[in-house]
């Protein structure tokens, strides 16, 4: 079980130019920022990835604007894992669980899981707040996610087994979020 003490939020490539041509991008950014809210509200730590900002711009401003205070982490790596930046910083936590959202399922984010997969972490990838340019491409990106053996589950979910009982002092916080 994931819980507010043993877990970490990555959040991965969700750029301005990237984000524009994704599948489903309105419900995306929807379902990301009751996450990226709630995990802030459980004090989870965030990782900010960005793929080569020069070229594909920052962090949305809708979802940076939640996390002013996270820099990003500058990859040319399609996995996070595999940048020195990142794999630092997240070794830095601690935290032995992560949790994945962002873009592309099919390329950073099934690639990122496999190789935090392989190397020990219990990986589990929020599905309604991952995308890809094309549903096909999404539907692949989820099949590798599971081969490499990661967990998917959704915001909600998440969310309240983050909290693991309706007496969590943010129960009612996070219960506003999801509605």
């Amino acid at each position: 079980m994931i819980t507010p003490h043993n877990s970490v939020l990555a959040l991965v490539d969700i750029q301005v130019k990237l984000a524009a041509v994704m599948h489903r991008r309105e419900e995306l950014i929807r379902r990301l920022i009751p996450l990226i809210q709630g995990c802030r509200r459980l004090e989870i730590p965030i990782l900010l990835a960005e793929q080569n900002p020069e070229r594909m711009g920052t962090t949305l401003p809708e979802l940076k604007s939640l996390i002013p205070d996270i820099p990003a982490l500058p990859k040319l790596t399609f996995s996070c894992w595999r940048d020195p930046g990142w794999n630092a910083a997240l070794k830095t936590l601690g935290r032995d669980r992560v949790l994945l959202a962002g873009i592309e399922s099919h390329v950073c984010i099934a690639q990122t899981a496999a190789d935090l997969a392989a190397a020990g972490y219990a990986v589990e990838v929020v599905v309604d707040a991952v995308s890809s340019r094309t549903p096909a491409d999404l539907a692949i990106g989820l099949e590798k996610i599971k081969a490499a053996g990661a967990a998917l589950t959704g915001v909600e979910s998440v969310l309240f087994e983050l909290l693991g009982t309706a007496q969590h002092p943010a129960f009612k916080d996070i219960l506003r979020l999801v509605k």
